[in-house]
Parts: C-alpha cells; structure tokens; sequence
C-alpha cells in the first residue's frame, strides 16, 4: 500500500508518497508559493530533482499538479492516483477533542473549521490541503493525523494552567504541546536500544528553527516544553519561549500595540532573531567571536536546553538517555557539546571526538561509563503520519 503524507502550510504544501511495505520513500517534494506569484513545484524521485514554475492560485491546483507529477509517463512512480490508499495530513492543533488520529469527514472538516483558533498560523493550510485532496480524489480517504496527539499521556497537574477552572472547561485552555510525532518517533527509536519503553525516561531534543522538549515515561508523553501554542519553552528562530505574560500587556501600553501585534512580536521578532539579529544558528555561530550579541543568544538557547533537560530528570526521578533531533539537534555538533557539557552532574559523559562526526544521520555519543545514554536519532514525522493513516484505512 502507497501513502502519501500531506504538510500543507498557508502558501506551501510538502508532500512525501511511502511504500508502506517496505516503509520506503517513492518521492518527495513541495508546492511552494501557492497563491503568490512565481509559485513552483520540486519533485524529487528516482534521483531526480525537478523544479517546475505552476500557476497555483489555490491547494487544488497545488494537489493536482503533485499528482500529475508522480503519475507522469516519464519521471512519475505510479501509473495511476488509484495507487494510493491514502492521504495522510498533519495537523498541529484543533483543541482536546483531537489527539488521537481520525478519518476526515465533512463534518469534522467544518469542525476543524470552528477550532482553527488553536493554531491560526497552520490549522487553515491543513484544511485547505484536506479539501484539495476532498475534491480531487474524493473516493481516497484522509486521515488527519495531530502534531498534539503524542501528548495526550499528560497527567492534569502537567497539562492544566492555574487559571480558573472555568476558562479551562469552556475555552479549552490548557498547555497542549507540538511536535508530537517527532517526539514519538524517536523516543520509540530511542526504547528499542535501551530494550523497551517500560520503565525508562527519556528526553527528546527537537531543536530547530521551532524548537521543543519533551519528558517520557514509560514511552509515554509526561511533559512537553511548548504549550498552548508553540510559542512556550525553549528560545527558538523567531519566538521568545518563556517569557512572564505580563510583558504582553506591557509592551501593549508602552508601544502601542493591540494584543495581537504583541503575540505577533514575541512569535516572529523575538527568539534568537530579537536577541542579536540573526534566527538561523548557523549565522550565529559563526559570529559568536566577533559579535557579543551572537554569543548572548547562542548561550541563552543552550542555557533553555539545559535547564529543561535538568527539570525533566527531576520530575520523572532519573534520566535513561538523551535524544537529539530537528535541524539542530541532528547537525550542530557545537549545540551538543554546550548542552552535553553541563550534565555531568546527571552521569552524562559523551565521546568529544566522535561528536562532531554526526551530522545528520544516527549515532551514539555516550560513552561506556556514562550514566545516561546519549543518541542523535533524525526524525521521521512522515513515517509516523503514514502508520497512522495506514493504521485507519485498513
């Protein structure tokens, strides 16, 4: 069976088809710039990398010319749309009545409509992907798959903000977390080596331009650093991550700013970018010497890593292993070492040398005498989507 795995964002749409036998990927590749200008598609597959300029005003041209591409006489991997048992979409956050993964129907679909309030930046791109895919193929099915369904396991006292009880029940106010199949797929990755899920604690690092922390017990979700929306926890690209609320209000009385540019502020001109001007850590470190501002974000983003890492030992009762993933996590060998570096109180002790020969692909940082295991395992959310789809249309 051939799943093909949807991430559609307000003017992209990334697509990955699997071969769920094998778990392979067929192709791969992304509608960009879909309802702007000089909007054009790339296509990676059977070698090839293909980028042709489309005129996509809308997803439905953007899904029809990624299906006109892998059905392709010359370059394309299956003869028919037929071919493919599904569509599987990720979805970040529609509200606590969605964590676990479900066939889209129309009425859900304007369901998700009424809660696109929960992640107003990604939820409508995910719609309009789904009615692409509706409109399109309307006999395939379509599984939404959720970014907050891994964190379902949060016990109340983790997940609940302490606000009144009310604006919990009626406004849905809770911390929700993000990156979940990120997070699952490689603590589960992560449980094999150590033997099994039971009984171990795990942290997972997904550090990229978006970046999140999470404990898990037993193979289960215990925290998560990023709340109700993905602007909580670590210092990121563009977000601040923690902050106290009550800048929010203050920068609204003291810039004149309406609550919405203040969210907007602390979402798109904080983070490392507010800190000294640059939000991709390859910039950064490579003005750590010459900038002191370079140095200041770098320090205070590991200082965020490390911090949590520490907090989520002591909540769970002990630390099993580390995992690095993300952009980050699974390329910057200087980021690795910072963090690493300051938990030799925890037992962590990790192979300098060998560090900074991982890049990209898995490897395995802690030495034999260390108390904590330490891996890079590069994550795979399209895989964990396709088995979810898969898992439903059986």
């Amino acid at each position: 069976m051939k799943i093909l795995v949807l991430n559609a964002g307000s003017s992209s749409l990334k697509f990955q088809l699997l071969n769920m036998e094998d778990e392979s990927v067929i192709a791969k590749g992304n509608a960009e710039r879909i309802g702007i200008d000089d909007s054009f598609l790339t296509y990676k597959a059977n070698g090839k990398a293909i980028t042709t300029k489309f005129v996509m005003p809308t997803h439905v041209e953007a899904m029809q010319h990624i299906l006109e591409a892998l059905t392709d006489k010359e370059n394309g991997v299956i003869k028919s749309v037929n071919e493919i048992s599904g569509f599987g979409h990720r979805v970040v956050n529609v509200g606590e009545d969605y964590f676990d993964s479900v066939v889209v129907t129309p009425e859900i679909l304007e369901d998700f409509k009424a809660k696109k309030d929960f992640s107003p930046l990604h939820v409508p791109g995910a719609i309009s992907g789904m009615e692409a895919c509706l409109k399109i193929a309307p006999k395939i099915k379509n599984v939404a798959v959720f970014d907050i369904g891994f964190h379902k396991t949060m016990p109340d006292f983790v997940y609940r903000y302490a606000i009144p009880k009310e604006d919990y029940e009626n406004l849905k106010i809770r911390k929700y977390g993000a990156h979940g199949t990120s997070h699952r797929y490689v603590s589960q990755e992560c449980a094999k080596l150590l033997g099994g899920a039971e009984n171990t604690k795990i942290v997972t690092c997904h550090l990229g331009s978006g970046s999140s922390m999470c404990a898990v017990k037993d193979g289960k979700s215990f925290d998560t650093s990023m709340g109700f929306t993905p602007l909580e926890g670590l210092i990121m690209g563009t977000r601040s991550g923690d902050i106290d609320a009550s800048v929010v209000g203050f920068l609204c009385d003291k810039k004149g700013i309406t609550v919405k540019e203040a969210v907007n502020y602390l979402n798109k001109k904080s983070g490392m970018q507010g800190l000294c001007g640059y939000s991709d850590m390859r910039d950064v470190e490579a003005n750590l010497e010459s900038n002191p501002d370079c140095k200041l974000a770098y320090d205070a983003m590991c200082y965020r890593v490390i911090k949590y890492i520490g907090s989520y030992a002591a909540a769970m009762g002990g630390l099993d292993a580390i995992v690095f993933t993300g952009g980050i996590g699974e390329r910057d060998p200087q980021v690795r070492e910072t963090v690493l570096s300051s938990l030799k109180f925890l037992g962590v002790e990790f192979d300098k040398e060998k560090n900074p020969n991982v890049f990209g692909d898995f490897g395995e940082l802690s030495t034999e005498n260390s108390k904590v295991k330490v891996y890079v395992i590069p994550t795979n959310e399209e895989l964990v989507i396709a088995r979810e789809t898969l898992n439903l249309i059986k």
